[in-house]
C-alpha cells in the first residue's frame, strides 16, 4: 500500500506493507538513528516525533504513518546541530550512544510541548526511555541546558 506524509520536513510517497512495523520501514528508507532495543516499547530507544508526540516506533504500523509529520534524529539540525543535540554533545550526555537518538526526540518532544520544563517535567518526559550507561544525571543537565535553547 502507497502512504503519503512528511517526514522531516519533505513530502514523501512510499509503499508500505500492511503488517510493517514503522521502525523497520524508516530504517529500511534510511532513516538509522531510529534503533530496535526491545521490539516492545520499554525502552524507547525507537522514539520519534509523530505529529508532535514522542512515539515508540516499534508499537506503530507503518500504515499509520500515512497524513502524518514524522521526525526523526536525521531531521533535527539539517545545517548545524539542533539546541538538543548541542547540549548532549556539551553536556557528554551520551557514553555508548544506543539510547541517544531515542533521548533527543523525546527531549526534543518535552521541549516542543514545555520550553522550560523543571526536573520532575524532566524526568517525566524521559520516563519511556532507558539509558544503561549513563545513570541520567548527565542526561537531565543536558534536557535542562536544551531548554529555552529549542
Amino acid at each position: 500500500m502507497i502512504i503519503k506524509f512528511k517526514l522531516n520536513g519533505e513530502e514523501r510517497e512510499e509503499n508500505v506493507e500492511e503488517d510493517e512495523r514503522a521502525l523497520d520501514f524508516l530504517r529500511r528508507i534510511g532513516m538509522k538513528s531510529v534503533k530496535e532495543g526491545c521490539g516492545e516499547g520499554e525502552c524507547g530507544a525507537c522514539t520519534i516525533i509523530v505529529n508532535g508526540k514522542n512515539v515508540v516506533s516499534c508499537l506503530m504500523l507503518a500504515p499509520e504513518l500515512d497524513g502524518t509529520d514524522v521526525l526523526t534524529t536525521e531531521g533535527l539540525g539539517k545545517d548545524k546541530l539542533d539546541p538538543v543535540q548541542e547540549a548532549f554533545a556539551e553536556i557528554g550526555a551520551v557514553q555508548c550512544g544506543f539510547c541517544t537518538p531515542g533521548m533527543e526526540m523525546s527531549t526534543k518532544a518535552l521541549l516542543m510541548k514545555n520550553p522550560h520544563p523543571s526536573e520532575e517535567d524532566i524526568k517525566k518526559g524521559l520516563e519511556g526511555n532507558l539509558c544503561r550507561c549513563t545513570g541520567y544525571f548527565r542526561i537531565i543537565e543536558a534536557v535542562k541546558k536544551a531548554a529555552g535553547k529549542v
